[in-house]
C-alpha cells in the first residue's frame, strides 16, 4: 500500500533530527510520496534540500503563495522562475488566489496567478491551487485560461457541489485533507457526489491536522486517517484509497 500526500510542507521542519523522524513516521504509516509546494523564495532551498535527502520520495514544485504577493512580487517571481531552469519540478504551485488575509492585493494576485498558469503551460505542468474566500475569482482566471494543457489540482478544497464540479470540469482534481474530518465542515456531503476518480489526499502539513489531532501541528503520517474518513464515505477499503489516489497523482505529476 502506498499513500501520496500531494500536498505537505514537511519542508518547514528545520531541524535535521525532527525532520528525519517526520519523514520515518511517513514510511511507517506508508505515506512514501510527497509533494512539497514552494511558497516564497525562501523555500526554494528548504525543498531542494529535502528531495536531495529522498529524492525516490520528495517531489519539488515551485510557485509564489498568494498570500506572498506583495509589491515586490514580480522580482519575487523573476528569482522563483529562474529556479526552476536545471532541477525537476512537477508542478506549478502553490499558486492562486487568497482574499481571507488581504482583500487590497486582488489585482496583482491575479496578474501572479496568471503569469504562473503561463509558466505551467509552456512547461506542460499541473499547477496547484491555493483558494482561499475567492472561488469566484479563481475560477474567473481559469475560465479565461481554459485550454487543453490547463490541468492540476484545488488544493485544500472545501467549495460546494456545484464548485466542485465546475473544478472538476476545468480538467481539476480536488485536493482533500484534514477538513473531511470534522464533522460541521459538510464536505463529507459533497464528496459523496463525486467520483473518487476525482480525488487525491494532502495533509497541507503543518496546517490542518485531521481529527483526532485538530488543532495540533499537522503531519503528513496522518494521511492514513484523511483516507480512513474516505473509506468511509465511498465504503471501500482503505488499500482501494491509497490505490485510486495514488495513481490520480502519478496521473496528474508524471511521477
Amino acid at each position: 500500500m502506498i499513500f501520496t500526500d500531494t500536498h505537505t510542507h514537511i519542508y518547514y521542519e528545520q531541524d535535521a533530527e525532527k525532520q528525519e523522524l517526520l519523514i520515518q513516521r511517513c514510511f511507517e504509516n506508508d505515506v512514501n510520496r510527497l509533494f512539497l509546494p514552494n511558497v516564497d523564495v525562501a523555500s526554494i532551498a528548504m525543498i531542494n534540500d529535502l528531495v536531495a535527502k529522498y529524492p525516490d520520495n520528495c517531489f519539488a514544485m515551485a510557485g509564489l503563495h498568494p498570500c506572498d504577493v506583495k509589491e515586490d512580487y514580480q522580482h519575487q517571481l523573476d528569482i522563483i522562475h529562474k529556479s526552476i531552469s536545471g532541477r525537476k519540478i512537477c508542478a506549478i504551485g502553490e499558486i492562486g488566489i487568497d482574499l481571507y488575509w488581504d482583500k487590497t492585493t486582488l489585482a496583482i494576485q491575479q496578474e501572479a496567478f496568471r503569469k504562473q498558469i503561463n509558466w505551467a503551460k509552456e512547461l506542460s505542468l499541473p499547477i496547484v491551487i491555493h483558494c482561499r474566500e475567492a472561488f469566484d475569482e479563481v475560477f474567473e482566471v481559469l475560465e479565461q485560461e481554459r485550454d487543453e494543457k490547463l490541468r492540476g489540482i484545488f488544493h485544500c478544497f472545501t467549495g460546494n457541489e456545484a464548485q466542485a464540479k465546475q473544478a472538476i470540469d476545468l480538467n481539476f482534481y480536488l485536493g482533500i485533507g484534514g477538513v473531511v474530518t470534522y464533522k460541521k465542515a459538510g464536505l463529507d456531503v459533497v464528496l459523496s457526489q463525486i467520483s473518487l476518480s476525482n480525488l487525491v489526499l494532502e495533509t497541507d502539513s503543518p496546517y490542518l491536522a485531521p481529527v483526532p489531532f485538530r488543532g495540533k501541528p499537522n503531519e503528513s503520517s496522518y494521511l492514513i486517517y484523511i483516507a480512513q474518513k474516505l473509506a468511509d464515505i465511498y465504503d471501500v477499503s482503505v488499500e482501494e484509497i491509497a490505490s485510486i489516489t495514488t495513481e490520480n497523482s502519478k496521473k496528474i505529476f508524471g511521477v
